[in-house]
């Protein structure tokens, strides 16, 4: 990162933070795409706020019940937009779902409508949308059907880097 320190990069985190990183989260990153609780939200906010830095944030949305992937269960999303409020240096954004590893993209799509609903549902419960006017959702594998279901960020780095 420290090489590209002056091109007009915008640094997304994507994948799971741990809240003992979050300073450094907010000092290396513009966005960070996995806010997966109200501790973590104000870690952020902490780390941002000593660091001078606003730093963006999409909420990580578990529609999926996976054991082994992050993000906020759709109760507890009112605690987290609710705490966003009063912060200052980290500005909620949207929100960001990583759906269950399929073969065939088309099976993403009912998730990708599925976090469409929890956003409109956000909306209806009175959360501002300048709160949530990201929606980052899609792989290299099915951002295509993620673009079609409303997706505004796709994630494509095994389309540019190739597999890990």
């Amino acid at each position: 990162m420290d090489a590209t320190v002056d091109l007009p990069l915008r640094w997304h985190l994507v994948g799971h933070l741990q809240s003992n990183k979050a300073k450094k989260a907010a000092q290396r990153f513009d966005v960070v795409q996995s806010i997966d609780g109200v501790d973590l939200l104000q870690k952020l906010e902490e780390a941002a706020a000593s660091g001078g830095r606003t730093v963006d944030a999409l909420v990580q949305v578990d529609l999926a019940g996976e054991a082994t992937k992050h993000g906020a269960r759709e109760d507890e999303l009112a605690a987290i937009f609710e705490a966003a409020r009063s912060a200052v240096h980290v500005r909620p954004v949207g929100l960001m779902l990583l759906p269950p590893a399929v073969d065939d993209p088309n099976d993403a799509r009912p998730y990708f409508r599925a976090l469409v609903e929890v956003r409109d549902r956000l909306l209806a419960q009175g959360v501002p949308g300048a709160m949530l006017t990201e929606l980052s959702m899609g792989m290299s594998h099915d951002f295509e059907i993620a673009v079609e279901e409303g997706a505004t960020i796709v994630r494509v780095g095994t389309a540019i880097f190739g597999a890990r």
